[in-house]
């Protein structure tokens, strides 16, 4: 009989650790580093059905109250929402006043997710005098929902990036602009960081969950004219985050629903999408585009548009 020695486990040290294997970080965690942060709760998995007429719909309305979703019936919240800079779909809310909205909806959100449901923002930071850390604010809101950050990831955008510029002084240290070609997908779960174990199928591939659990994504971004929607995300940023944080016939939710990005990519990954979204333009574009997509495409009929 061979034997084979077992590699010992790596532990938090004072200088780090070049490796993680079986690594036991109990001292980083417990460190008062982590004080007044939500902290992971022990809860039954629980999970209610959608009733089926529910499944694969967009609502015209505000998310702000989704009372057609049971508590616990959603696994994953995939959005980008509006920015409140003007744009058509915009309401001109001051900072506080569109916090507020947005924690509204983070609420309704936190009530229909399953224990462990992830809710994932990309957002854009704004402005220059001075800038605008939307980011922050949401992950602030967040956390002040007893929300746990998982991370996130920052989506580079520097292939599809416009010519234009946004240099500020020229060549000069009197008042040179940065000029974002990033944004970001916030990550955060509800509860617990691990979910239940539902017996389903994961459906990623070993290549894309090498690619997909870095930090860092690159892909263009998708042109608002081509899309007819001034501010469209592309379909593999939610493509990516639903094969990473779903199950086969699972639910997704995107309570600022849009050109319907992320319901098309539902349907490609083999889950069921739900949205809200109160713009009849974008509701009848979304649509139109979903549609156009599964008669494309060999879509189980399971997860086709209802008719």
């Amino acid at each position: 009989m061979v034997c084979y020695r077992r590699k010992k486990g790596t532990k938090t040290s004072s200088f780090g650790s070049p490796g993680r294997i079986n690594h036991d970080s109990t001292t980083f965690y417990s460190s008062r580093l982590y004080e007044g942060l939500p902290k992971e709760k022990k809860v039954d998995y629980e999970e209610s059905k959608i009733p089926k007429e529910y499944l694969n719909k967009i609502f015209i309305k505000s998310s702000e109250c989704m009372n057609e979703l049971p508590d616990n019936s959603v696994h994953l919240m995939v959005t980008s929402p509006p920015y409140n800079v003007g744009k058509d779909y915009d309401e001109n809310l001051s900072l506080k006043e569109y916090r507020s909205f947005l924690k509204n909806v983070w609420r309704e959100v936190l009530r229909v997710l399953v224990p462990g449901g992830r809710l994932c923002v990309n957002n854009a930071n704004l402005g220059r005098k001075p800038y605008i850390p939307l980011h922050a604010f949401i992950i602030e809101d967040m956390l002040e929902l007893d929300l746990l950050m998982r991370g996130e990831i920052l989506w580079n955008k520097a292939s599809s990036s416009s010519p234009s510029t946004a240099w500020g002084t020229w060549l000069s240290a009197k008042n040179p602009t940065l000029r974002d070609i990033h944004e970001y997908i916030l990550v955060f779960s509800k509860g617990s960081f691990s979910r239940g174990n539902t017996g389903r199928k994961s459906t990623i591939s070993k290549e894309e969950f090498l690619e997909f659990t870095k930090s860092i994504w690159s892909f263009s971004a998708e042109p608002a004219k081509k899309v007819g929607h001034p501010a469209p995300f592309p379909v593999e940023l939610p493509y990516r985050l639903i094969q990473l944080y779903t199950f086969e016939g699972e639910v997704v939710l995107d309570p600022f629903m849009g050109s319907g990005q992320a319901a098309i990519a539902a349907i490609k990954s083999g889950r069921y999408y739900v949205g809200y979204e109160i713009s009849n333009e974008y509701v009848r574009l979304a649509e139109k585009r979903i549609r156009e997509f599964n008669y494309n495409r060999e879509i189980p009929k399971l997860f086709r548009i209802q008719e």
